[in-house]
């Protein structure tokens, strides 16, 4: 019986846990929402359904995010633009 109680003793004197409450998801949300609008915009548009079908093609083929890509074909478009400006 001396080792029950000892058991129930030493169960009981576990380690606290140091990093405070967790977040809820709704707070953990808001705090990446809070990061990404430090050095990102929202940009919110309307296109025709037969390109935006594209575009999730396109995304489903390079594996990446419809975001992702929208700044891919941006960053090209700049890139060709300079060339012409420069030739």
């Amino acid at each position: 019986m001396s080792q029950q109680v000892e058991n129930a003793v030493t169960s009981s004197s576990k380690r606290v846990y140091r990093k405070g409450n967790p977040l809820s998801a709704i707070e953990r949300q808001q705090s990446h929402l809070a990061r990404k609008k430090e050095t990102h915009k929202e940009l919110r548009v309307y296109v025709e359904n037969e390109l935006k079908e594209q575009l999730q093609l396109m995304c489903e083929v390079y594996g990446v995010t419809q975001s992702a890509m929208i700044e891919i074909l941006i960053k090209d478009a700049l890139g060709k633009q300079k060339h012409k400006v420069t030739d």
